[in-house]
């Protein structure tokens, strides 16, 4: 079941172009997490609600496909989804378009683990946390 679509704004800076004159590849995954923050935050889960639940979500793999290269002062947006749950993990999708044009340049899926932060270990995902992505469930 996918949740809505989140849509995080950024603009590719200096500091994010590698030797290669583009951004490098590791300035996406940082996109990517950034992204998943804020659609976090914005559903009411930032860090401290985490915390206050005693669970939280890491990050267990990333994949990513590089589409097309970006450059300085190219105006992004990361578009990120819920696109499945499981008990203790979920799968999100992103994808990077430019603005403007939606000209996809990369797209991601991301497998996050739910853990009880006291422990480390696995923790079933919450009615609460699912609704908060999804909407009340019919």
């Amino acid at each position: 079941m996918k949740s809505p679509e989140f849509r995080h704004p950024l603009i590719a800076s200096d500091e994010d172009i590698d030797a290669l004159g583009h951004v490098n590849n590791v300035v996406y995954l940082r996109w990517i997490q950034d992204a998943a923050s804020a659609h976090s935050a914005a559903v009411g889960y930032d860090m401290a609600a985490y915390r206050a639940s005693g669970a939280a979500f890491v990050v267990r793999r990333h994949e990513i496909d590089f589409v097309r290269p970006c450059f300085a002062g190219d105006a992004l947006e990361v578009i990120t989804w819920v696109d499945g749950w499981r008990p203790a993990s979920s799968v999100r999708c992103s994808r990077v378009v430019r603005r403007g044009d939606d000209v996809e340049v990369a797209r991601a899926r991301t497998l996050w683990a739910f853990i009880n932060l006291e422990t480390g270990g696995p923790a079933r995902i919450t009615e609460a946390v699912i609704e908060a992505f999804m909407g009340p469930r019919a």
